[in-house]
């Protein structure tokens, strides 16, 4: 266990600085300026300020300058947004948006995996149809569509909870966006935590354990759940990817000021250091996720972990 966790730490920093290259030099290709949008500017004007935040020099020198900041953890002033640094913008919109993807998350895995299980211990019953159908509708309905939905039902026509908007403390502006979050993740882990146990049911040493008269309950709690969860368990590394992705869509449709929408500002206004600022938070909280899992993976299969 221990070497499992040196590899994939000692490979964290080499990822996130390619992660770092690649974001820059397509940022910083792309067509446009962050001073485009100003009305009237002036050619003097404009050179003054791109001296001021450095873009006047070669990107390796613009490159070179941003690595020495973002090693000091200085993500850089925001282009657009002049009243506030990049660390500032992060800082009030982090836990926000934290808070969203972690609740997510929890209800995925307290909902989907107790699902797939129902499913595959009573196949052909309502758990199997229940989770064949949710699946078909979790691929078919979109965070975009399902958001919407959900405000329309229970906001506007029930009025049993806030639409959009925030108010800090107050956990039920969180109830539906955290839900329209979880819903594709909750189908997806009960898929395939249904059709994982359903092969490990199948394997020998179950039915070795029931051929020595052990009862159902125990082969599937003590033999059985411990290897179908290895799948499950690697699931939640690009699980995680979606989750974070998806909050950008969600914040946008329920109104939440989380980081998601600074991401999506900045690219609009070509606000480079806002947009590496994200980019470089949502690749470090992917990475340690995908880091975490590969960690729980190896204690479920303490074999792989050497």
């Amino acid at each position: 266990m221990l070497k499992l966790a040196l590899r994939r730490i000692a490979a964290l920093i080499p990822t996130l600085l390619i992660i770092v290259t690649v974001s820059f030099a397509i940022i910083r290709l792309a067509p446009g300026g962050p001073f485009d949008a100003e009305q009237g500017i002036s050619p003097a004007v404009r050179a003054n300020l791109e001296r001021l935040y450095g873009l006047d020099a070669p990107m390796p020198v613009q490159y070179l300058r941003y690595l020495q900041a973002l090693a000091h953890g200085d993500f850089g002033p925001s282009l657009r947004q002049r009243d506030f640094t990049v660390n500032e913008l992060i800082r009030q919109g982090l836990p926000l948006s934290a808070a969203l993807g972690l609740c997510a998350i929890a209800l995925a895995l307290l909902t989907g995996i107790p699902a797939g299980i129902a499913a595959a211990l009573w196949r052909s019953g309502a758990a199997d149809v229940s989770v064949a159908v949710a699946g078909a509708l979790g691929v078919a309905l979109p965070s975009f569509v399902v958001g919407p939905l959900l405000a329309l039902v229970f906001g506007v026509y029930l009025r049993w909870l806030p639409v959009a908007g925030w108010q800090p403390g107050a956990a039920r502006y969180l109830v539906l966006p955290v839900v329209t979050l979880a819903l594709p993740l909750a189908v997806a882990l009960a898929r395939l935590t249904r059709a994982s146990l359903l092969e490990v049911l199948r394997a020998p040493f179950v039915r070795s354990a029931r051929a020595r008269g052990l009862g159902e309950g125990r082969v599937v709690w003590r033999h059985a759940l411990r290897p179908a969860l290895l799948p499950v368990v690697n699931y939640l590394g690009p699980a995680t990817a979606f989750v974070v992705t998806g909050s950008l869509v969600v914040e946008a449709v329920f109104g939440l000021p989380g980081t998601g929408r600074y991401l999506v500002q900045g690219a609009i206004d070509r606000d480079y250091p806002l947009v590496m600022g994200m980019v470089i938070v949502y690749a470090a909280l992917t990475l340690l996720l995908n880091l975490f899992a590969d960690l729980v993976c190896g204690w479920l299969e303490p074999g792989d972990a050497s």
